[in-house]
């Protein structure tokens, strides 16, 4: 078991970059920190700072280096692959209290989900550099999105279905022989909320400085400002505390979970995707550039047709963290 551990840790050593290596919100461009940042976090920061694990994008992680993840590390399976950031095991409430400015039906009853499971999610939602790369190998069905005119490189890929979505999955798990998937509607809330309570992660209002979308019609007395006239790259505005950038705002993002007008019984309490109701339609979350800021508060709920790609509708992926459920470090 000694001898075990210590292959293990020189493994890590290896392959692993500590806090001294350059991160991604560290190259981006400096952000201007919400004056109006929530207080109140449910989630604690781990105790030893996040890593880059390596080599950075050059193979698909080990079972055995993959054990050793813990919270907000991140690492790429290939070079064109999305960079991944390790999410905390949680329990958050999820919906939307009665009291909330401008919460709609169908973000209640207010019930608890606790994640067991450990998984990672996009750092960023898909770039059009990432789809691109997918369509350059011969997959994602040949389907370019819509751009709209606004640029693709590291502008969100958007224009595409929730089919779209699944074909581009099922490229990137051939390439690196790994399961990735969509988050279940549960998973994408708990990720965006990252610990907090409030109608977003920064708070109770918002202004043009935290999101993309059109701050001419201002929130629950936050500021106003102007319309949003496209969308933004996806590393814009600063990242939330489990280190996620525009979970709100910019494009909506596609979920597994088939279209249920509001939570019942039935309703997964574990952050499984709800696969039950009318499946022709996925439940959508996030809010998008042209929309006012309602439709972007961490419990809005929306949904759209699963074979419609037309609008601002793009995905974020999520892996499964198998080795980590094994009870290994």
């Amino acid at each position: 078991m000694i001898g075990q551990r210590i292959a293990t840790m020189g493994a890590l050593a290896l392959l692993a970059v500590v806090a001294s290596a350059p991160t991604v919100a560290a190259r981006a461009k400096p952000h201007r920190t919400p004056a109006h940042s929530s207080t109140e976090t449910a989630a604690k920061p781990p105790a030893a700072p996040p890593r880059q694990i390596q080599p950075w994008g050059t193979t698909p992680l080990s079972a055995e280096v993959e054990a050793t993840l813990r919270p907000k590390d991140s690492f790429k399976e290939c070079p064109e692959c999305p960079e991944m950031v390790v999410v905390p095991k949680g329990s958050f409430m999820m919906g939307t209290p009665a009291n909330e400015v401008d919460r709609n039906k169908g973000e209640d009853p207010v019930h608890r989900v606790t994640l067991t499971r450990s998984f990672a999610v996009g750092r960023f939602a898909i770039s059009f550099d990432e789809w691109d790369a997918c369509l350059a190998d011969g997959g994602c069905n040949g389907r370019r999105g819509d751009d709209h005119g606004f640029g693709r490189g590291r502008m969100p890929a958007h224009g595409l279905s929730y089919t779209d979505a699944q074909a581009y999955l099922a490229w990137l798990s051939k390439k690196t022989g790994r399961t990735y998937r969509l988050p279940s509607e549960s998973e994408r809330e708990y990720v965006t909320r990252a610990g907090t309570t409030t109608p977003f992660w920064f708070g109770k209002t918002v202004g043009p400085q935290d999101a993309n979308y059109d701050a001419s019609i201002p929130y629950a007395g936050g500021p106003r400002g102007e319309r949003s006239k496209g969308p933004r790259p996806v590393d814009s505005y600063a990242p939330n505390p489990f280190g996620l950038y525009q979970v709100h705002g910019n494009v909506y993002e596609w979920t597994q979970d088939c279209y249920n007008k509001r939570y019942t019984e039935d309703t997964p309490a574990d952050g499984a995707p709800w696969l039950e109701g009318d499946c022709s339609r996925r439940m959508v979350r996030g809010g998008e550039w042209g929309w006012s800021a309602n439709i972007m508060r961490s419990g809005a709920r929306n949904d759209s047709r699963a074979d419609s790609g037309a609008g601002p509708y793009g995905f974020r992926v999520v892996r499964d963290l198998n080795a980590l459920q094994r009870g290994k470090p």
